[in-house]
Parts: structure tokens; sequence; C-alpha cells
């Protein structure tokens, strides 16, 4: 299993333990893995969100997932999930977390990129989250 993927998982791991619903306060849940598009579903309420997880201070690109399922999804006229950026870094020997819920992440902040054609995956067509700090966002988790 890749390091980011481990890195992911526990990042999603995080999320369900620190942050309630950002509805309705319940809590949240995993959703199976390669579930589409969503990572995390409210108990009590019908919130679901993707989560990503940076090793690094929070930054404004973050990098998403695969393009295609996104692209179709958007082109059928549904919203961009909701983002929950989980990012972790340390900081003068301390360890320091920021969580950020973005509600909303229009089609024009993702940008698709391709892997190279010696990846591992070569040749993957995946996204980016671009200009995160131009969007309305709430921190829901600080340490």
């Amino acid at each position: 299993m890749s390091k980011n993927k481990v890195s992911g998982d526990e990042g999603e791991k995080e999320v369900v333990k620190l942050v309630p619903c950002p509805n309705c306060k319940k809590s949240l849940m995993l959703l199976p893995q390669s579930y589409p598009l969503f990572d995390v579903q409210c108990t009590g309420c019908s919130f679901r969100a993707q989560v990503k997880t940076n090793n690094s201070k929070p930054k404004n690109t973050i990098f998403g997932a695969g393009w295609e399922i996104i692209d179709k999804v958007t082109k059928s006229g549904y919203l961009v999930p909701p983002l929950i950026a989980n990012f972790k870094w340390k900081e003068g020997g301390r360890e320091k977390q920021l969580i950020i819920f973005y509600p909303f992440v229009p089609k024009q902040n993702l940008k698709m990129r391709q892997l190279s054609p010696t990846a591992r995956r070569a040749n993957y067509k995946m996204f980016n989250y671009e200009k995160l700090d131009e969007l309305p966002s709430f921190i829901v988790y600080q340490k």
C-alpha cells in the first residue's frame, strides 16, 4: 500500500474521530473503500463529503482524485462534493493540525492534470483543487 494511501486512510479516520457533522453535529462515519466521490457521511442526516489529508501547512492547492468521475458528475449537473481538508505538520517540534471544511467547491476550482507515462498509473487523469483561499470555508478542528 502506498504511503499516500496510508496517510489518506489515517486522515479520514482522524476526521471521523475529531469532527462532528457540519450540518447537524452528529457523528461522521467512513464510507466503504473506493466509494465514488465521498469518503465520509453523517450518521444522522444526509451530509457527505470528500476528505483530503496533507502532511503540510495549509495551502491553496491540493491533490484531488480521478478526473473521469468528477468530470462526468459535474457534466451531469451535480455539484462537486463538499471538501474536508486535513492539514498536519510539525512546527517548532510540535505537531499542528488544521481541519478546514469547504462546503462549496465550484468546478472552476478543479484543474485536470495527467500523470506521466512512467508513473505507476501511467497517463492517468487526475485533478487538483485550486485557489482554496478564495472559497468559503470553516475551521472545524485546530490543534
